[in-house]
C-alpha cells in the first residue's frame, strides 16, 4: 500500500505542483499589485504584533526584558498555529470540495491532502520567513537552536495531515464532522498557550493541559525564538506518538472508503 501510493504521488507530482501553483496565482488574480500581496499581507501581521504588543501595550513575558520578546511569543504561537488550522480546516472539507474533480478525472486522491499541505506551507513560508527577517532586523535571531524548529514542524505536520485525512474522509459521511471541527478548533485555539503564557495556567490545569499535542509544540516554538534554547524533546513524544496514529488511522480509512466517497459525493 505504501509504495503504490508514493509511485502514484511521484507519477502524478506535475499534477500536484501544477495545482498548487494553480492556487497561489488564483489568489492574486485581477488585483493591482499581484502576487505582492503575499508579502504585503504578513508583513502587516508581524508588524501590527510588533507595534501594538510591544510599544504601545508594553507587553512583557515573565522574567523576560526584550522589548520584542512578547511580539516574538506571539508571532512564534500565532503563525504556526495559523499552519496547522490551514491544513485541517482546509483538509476536512478537501474531499467534499473536489467531488466533481474526482468524478470526472482519474487521479490518486491521496494527491489532494498533499495539496492542501503543499498549499499551506507555500503560505506559511513566506510569512514565516518575513519573521525570520524582523528576528535577524532586530538582533533577536537565537542562532543554532533555530534548527530545533525543524523536527518540531515536521511532527507538527504529520499531526496536521494525519488529522485532515481523518477529519476529510468523515465529513464526506457525516457533514456534522466538518461543523462541529469548525466550531472545536476555535476553543481548542484558546486551549493552547498561543498569546498567554502557559505559567499562568493554574498547577492543577496544567498536566490536563499537555494532552493538548498542540501544547508542547507551540511551547517548543516559544522556547527556541524567545529563550533561544533548544526543545524539551521528551515533551515532544505524545505529539510525535498522536501524529503517527493519526497518519496511519487516515491511510487506512482512506483504503477502505476511497470507493465509497466517489459514490457519496
Amino acid at each position: 500500500m505504501g509504495g503504490a501510493l508514493l509511485r502514484a504521488i511521484w507519477n502524478y507530482r506535475g499534477f500536484i505542483l501544477g495545482s498548487v501553483r494553480r492556487e497561489f496565482q488564483s489568489k492574486y488574480r485581477n488585483t493591482m499589485l499581484g502576487a505582492s500581496w503575499a508579502v504585503l499581507s504578513p508583513l502587516a501581521l508581524v508588524l501590527v504584533y510588533t507595534l501594538i504588543f510591544s510599544q504601545v501595550m508594553h507587553s512583557r513575558l515573565p522574567g523576560v526584558t526584550s522589548p520584542y520578546a512578547y511580539s516574538i511569543y506571539l508571532c512564534a504561537g500565532v503563525l504556526t498555529w495559523g499552519l496547522f488550522a490551514e491544513i485541517t480546516t482546509r483538509g476536512q472539507v478537501m474531499f467534499l470540495e473536489n467531488g466533481n474533480l474526482l468524478k470526472k478525472i482519474s487521479f490518486p486522491r491521496i494527491s489532494l491532502p498533499i495539496i492542501v499541505v503543499a498549499n499551506a506551507l507555500v503560505n506559511f513560508a513566506i510569512v514565516f520567513s518575513l519573521f525570520i527577517a524582523f528576528l535577524l532586523i532586530t538582533g533577536q535571531f537565537v542562532g543554532l537552536p533555530f534548527l530545533g524548529i525543524v523536527p518540531v514542524l515536521a511532527i507538527q505536520i504529520l499531526l496536521s495531515i494525519g488529522l485532515a485525512l481523518v477529519l476529510g474522509i468523515l465529513n464526506v459521511f457525516f457533514r456534522d464532522v466538518g461543523q462541529f471541527f469548525n466550531i472545536a478548533i476555535q476553543f481548542w485555539f484558546w486551549l493552547t498557550p498561543v498569546v498567554y503564557p502557559f505559567s499562568i495556567i493554574p498547577a492543577t490545569l496544567q498536566p490536563w493541559l499537555l494532552w493538548n499535542p498542540m501544547t508542547p509544540l507551540i511551547q517548543s516554538y516559544q522556547r527556541v525564538l524567545v529563550d533561544g534554547q533548544w526543545p524539551h524533546w521528551p515533551q515532544l513524544v505524545w505529539p510525535l506518538v498522536l501524529a503517527l496514529l493519526l497518519c496511519v488511522l487516515g491511510l487506512k480509512l482512506f483504503r477502505k472508503r476511497a470507493n465509497e466517497m466517489v459514490d457519496e459525493l
